[in-house]
């Protein structure tokens, strides 16, 4: 393990910046994922269209092509943002997907009842969701999406390909190829960087589930 000793530095700016990717990922997708989920259940069928348009073809799509697009198709487009930004969007765009179908779900395990009334009393559908069917919504979607999330830091690992600099796999690749390291230990490190993102993602979500099942 000498090879991650003695590049301790490296693996730890590696892992800021991955977390910094991971952590802006995921808000993203969080916010873009809630409005489709919206759009979704919407009564209004041109948003439901956009919405399972969205899903299917996002959810449908590996994401090494949806990241090779953002960091080289958009440019082309004359789009000029840096690999780190275009990955980010990337990320959030594949991810968002699959937060749509985690707060649907949620959203489908709240009573009909629940809509009905907020319709009897004559509230609006916009009020109705956000003030009623969403803050129900969210507890039963914890689980689901911090799994998605999850998932989009391991996947995170993949935008590290696409020459996004500085994270961890930008570490195993300069150690490894560029200095010509032992490989097994340098991605050792990169996996453990990982596992400490995933790990504190986990704890975190089980937080999340202890506070809500109290707010039950």
């Amino acid at each position: 393990m000498d090879p991650v000793i003695d590049n301790l530095d490296l693996y730890a700016a590696g892992f800021l910046r991955s977390l910094g990717l991971a952590a802006w990922a995921a808000l993203g997708a969080l916010v873009l994922g809630t409005v489709l989920a919206v759009f979704r259940v919407s009564p209004v069928p041109v948003l439901r269209g956009v919405g399972a348009t969205y899903v299917t073809l996002l959810r449908n799509t590996p994401l090494v092509i949806v990241l090779f697009f953002f960091v080289f198709g958009v440019p082309a487009l004359g789009i000029n943002a840096s690999n780190y930004t275009l990955a980010v969007c990337g990320l959030i765009v594949y991810t968002a997907s699959f937060v749509c179908e985690a707060v649907r779900s949620g959203i489908s395990t709240v009573p009909t009842g629940q809509a009905e009334a907020a319709r009897a009393i004559g509230l609006p559908f916009g009020l109705s969701l956000t003030q009623i069917i969403l803050p129900q919504a969210m507890r039963a979607v914890v689980p689901p999406v911090g799994n998605v999330i999850i998932a989009m830091i391991k996947n995170s690992a993949v935008a590290g390909a696409m020459g996004v600099g500085g994270d961890l796999f930008s570490v195993y690749a300069r150690l490894s190829s560029a200095q010509g390291l032992a490989r097994l230990p340098v991605i050792t490190g990169m996996a453990i960087g990982y596992l400490v993102l995933t790990l504190a993602a986990a704890l975190l979500l089980a937080i999340a589930e202890r506070r809500m099942a109290v707010a039950r």
